[in-house]
């Protein structure tokens, strides 16, 4: 039964076009309590009364107001309250901070060419890089969370290339850190005002992926081998990489990009949680 004393947890929020022409807000809520989750809509009235960045990711609102579905999975809200707000990002100081870290990085790299490409690159889309997501919901999904992602990523394989008794090639792997998730700064548009992630629907007319686009600028300037990590980051073919790990006879390189980004990336939940958490 509907219960104002529950608080949910903002999992997603996209705004849509009816039949009708008019716009509708979908919303989906979790249940800290018992992890259920609850669909909702929000009709353009409704919407029009709300300050956006209520539906931030991560925010914390209680249904003022709704009617439900039989089995209190889906609901239309008519009014909702902001009960906490989620970690909107870096702020300009700290993106700076991160964005010249990864910079740091390709100072390292010693292929001239290679140098040449990643310093070109992160410069002309420097703007872009410091402030967008690592994901819409999984992980890092806040204003800078791309780079910090990207920067832990590289620590962690700096960190296990000295231990491990295989020999890496230093420069593929920063690179491999520093691009395999590059496309994400064409593939999602984030507000700075009120922290709100979307699909660029421009990217997703052109592109299959993020992957593929760092794939294909690698391919495109002759860096097969960095390529080919970024196809296989994911790890297999059903979370979306473009070559399986499953597959026999791979470079140890495309394992080691995978565990260092599954890492990060799990890393990277917890953090904004225990963040929430402690009220920062």
């Amino acid at each position: 039964m509907f219960s104002t004393d529950i608080d949910y947890e903002v999992v997603v929020f996209a705004v849509g076009d009816t039949k009708a022409g008019t716009k509708m807000g979908k919303l989906q809520l979790k249940n800290p309590q018992d992890g259920s989750l609850l669909n909702c809509i929000l009709w353009e009235e409704t919407l029009n009364r709300f300050d956006h960045k209520i539906f931030r990711c991560g925010n914390i609102v209680r249904i003022v107001s709704a009617s439900f579905n039989e089995k209190f999975n889906n609901c239309l809200i008519s009014a909702l309250e902001l009960v906490k707000e989620a970690k909107m990002g870096l702020n300009e100081q700290e993106q700076e901070k991160v964005y010249n870290e990864l910079i740091s990085y390709i100072d390292k790299v010693k292929d001239e060419k290679l140098n040449a490409f990643l310093t070109q690159f992160f410069i002309e889309n420097k703007d872009k890089i410091k402030i967008m997501p690592a994901a819409k919901v999984m992980h890092h999904n806040y204003i800078g969370g791309l780079i910090v992602h990207t920067l832990e990523c590289l620590k962690f394989a700096d960190q296990n290339m000295t231990i491990s008794s295989h020999k890496f090639n230093t420069d593929h792997i920063y690179a491999a850190c520093l691009l395999h998730d590059i496309g994400k700064i064409f593939e999602y548009t984030i507000d700075v005002e009120n922290g709100l992630i979307d699909y660029d629907e421009n990217f997703r007319k052109e592109w299959i992926s993020h992957s593929q686009f760092g794939f294909s600028i690698c391919m495109t300037n002759g860096f097969k081998e960095i390529a080919r990590m970024i196809a296989a980051h994911h790890g297999r073919a059903e979370w979306g990489a473009i070559i399986d790990l499953g597959e026999k006879d791979l470079e140890p390189e495309l394992y080691f990009i995978h565990l260092v980004d599954n890492l990060s990336a799990k890393f990277g939940k917890i953090n904004v949680q225990l963040l929430e958490k402690e009220g920062v």
